[in-house]
């Protein structure tokens, strides 16, 4: 059974609320999970303690079971100092898409056209003298 440490919602609506659970990696996200590990409450200041709460040693044990922690619950236990950090590099996301790439170059075409424009009344006046 391959085994997932994940976030399942709850809270209402734009009121989110999450525990954090060991739950068959087959199972829906707020579905049916084997065990609480503990909380997650995302409105809380992100210096609050209260704000991400976790037994450790049932963290531990399901890590040592062979349970794969999600991307956001790895954060949560590298914060904790559970797991080493990864190194994580997404080059891609900082670049934009192709319709502001399109926009930057024409407008990088426009200010060159316009520096050349007011550059050749100033060759002109230097060429008569």
């Amino acid at each position: 059974m391959a085994m997932k440490i994940r976030l399942a919602r709850g809270g209402s609506k734009k009121r989110p609320f999450y525990r954090i659970v060991a739950a068959d990696s087959r199972m829906p996200r707020d579905g049916r999970y084997i065990e609480k590990l503990g909380t997650y409450n995302p409105l809380l200041a992100k210096d609050s303690e209260d704000r991400v709460k976790m037994d450790l040693e049932r963290v531990q044990y399901w890590l040592g079971e062979g349970a794969q922690p999600t991307d956001r619950v790895s954060r949560f236990l590298e914060a904790a100092g559970v797991v080493e950090k990864k190194v994580r590099n997404n080059p891609n996301k900082a670049v934009p898409g192709k319709k502001a790439q399109e926009r930057a170059e024409e407008k990088a075409a426009k200010a060159a056209e316009a520096a050349e424009a007011a550059a050749a009344p100033a060759e002109e006046a230097a060429a008569e003298e």
